[in-house]
């Protein structure tokens, strides 16, 4: 395997559920710091209402200073701020469900079914929109993919029937997301072994959460399975609020470091992009934890102890 796609989700999700406001300029700094790594996709926002997500409440300001270079997408939650979106030329956009009826009650306040309909009129209004600036591209996140914070544990075979009506109603990759960062390789395994038999390695995409130390390990048997797409976000960042004891992402730096270690090339400049996020995590008053990003900021700082 010569090369993977990392979809960078620290803008959007890292960002989402932070009190703390981050003003446009700094996230444009930390957009622009990602480019520069190498980062080329990268989840910019999210064109959900303010009075929900007040982080993200700069969705099109945001949009339309975003820096050349890197793919950009933006999660759409309905019709409302799809229109938002194709107004400021989005492209590229993400939808939302679950594998768990519980989770997105409590998140979206629908049953899958319901969310899926919904899913279907914004991908044909979107795929019916006039005169894009580039050809239109679609995600569907299935969150809960192995467990659900309200229910317990998902069987590989209730996520299929979501994964396949979100490939019908014309989604071009599934990102399969473990919420709550539970999952070890033998349930990733038994996940794509169901998926894999009837559903392209190169349609899916994965999404893990670092809460128990299991990501990277997730990576690997992915990796073995034929998967070259993986969410992550830079430093860590993000969880989410509707599941009780979530941790942060998958680091990015992390994934680059391992990928990179193991000979699968990622384009990305691990010491540009350990400093991406600092900033950020500096305004949100956090230290750095993810554990290749203290490795690289650690040599910077005897680097420059040295010069002295």
């Amino acid at each position: 395997m010569s090369a993977v796609r990392i979809i960078e989700v620290g803008p959007r999700d890292g960002l989402q559920n932070e009190a703390t406001p981050i003003p446009t300029p700094e996230k444009l700094q930390f957009i622009q710091a990602l480019a520069d790594a190498g980062i080329q996709e990268i989840e910019a926002t999210s064109f959900v209402s303010p009075k929900w997500v007040p982080q993200l409440g700069d969705a099109a300001e945001l949009w339309s200073q975003l820096p050349e270079g890197p793919q950009y997408s933006a999660l759409v939650p309905n019709l409302k701020g799809l229109e938002r979106a194709i107004e400021v030329g989005v492209t590229r956009i993400a939808l939302f469900t679950a594998a768990s009826d519980a989770f997105t009650q409590k998140n979206i306040n629908m049953t899958v079914e319901q969310s899926l309909d919904v899913f279907g009129q914004i991908t044909d209004r979107f795929l019916g929109a006039d005169a894009p600036a580039a050809p239109q591209w679609v995600r569907g996140y299935v969150s809960t993919a192995f467990e659900c914070p309200y229910l317990g544990r998902v069987a590989p075979e209730q996520v299929l029937p979501v994964v396949r009506r979100l490939l019908a109603i014309g989604v071009d990759e599934v990102s399969l997301g473990d919420t709550i960062g539970v999952a070890v390789p033998r349930e990733v395994d038994a996940l794509l072994d169901v998926l894999l038999a009837e559903v392209p390695a190169e349609r899916i995409a994965m999404h893990f959460h670092d809460t128990r130390g299991t990501a990277i390990a997730n990576v690997a048997v992915s990796l073995e399975r034929g998967i070259t797409a993986f969410d992550s976000s830079a430093g860590g960042l993000g969880g989410c609020p509707y599941a009780p004891g979530a941790g942060g992402n998958l680091a990015t730096e992390d994934l680059v470091y391992f990928l990179e270690r193991n000979g699968v090339g990622t384009s990305v400049d691990g010491r540009r992009l350990a400093r991406a996020s600092a900033p950020v995590l500096e305004r949100l008053g956090r230290r750095p934890t993810a554990k290749s990003q203290l490795a690289y900021l650690a040599g910077d700082a005897e680097c420059s102890s040295a010069t002295r």
